[in-house]
């Protein structure tokens, strides 16, 4: 487990990731993203400035059960 805020889940079968966010002690569902621009327009909205420069920093955010940036079914 992490401690990282922002986790990007195991692709889903149909394809895309969910993404969560840990904020205040509790997770967050803010969407499913089929992309990175998905993914940084999640979490933009969720008040990360410069998004897209956290995507490939660990204490930022955990790939799980999947490549990093890769969005396909499995």
């Amino acid at each position: 487990m992490t401690s990282a805020p922002v986790v990007v889940h195991r692709p889903s079968p149909s394809g895309g990731r969910r993404v969560t966010l840990r904020r205040d002690g509790h997770d967050m569902f803010l969407g499913t993203a089929h992309s990175d621009h998905d993914l940084v327009v999640f979490l933009e909205g969720a008040g990360i400035d410069d998004a897209a420069r956290v995507l490939d920093r660990p204490q930022w955010v955990e790939w799980r059960d999947g490549l990093p940036h890769d969005f396909r079914a499995p």
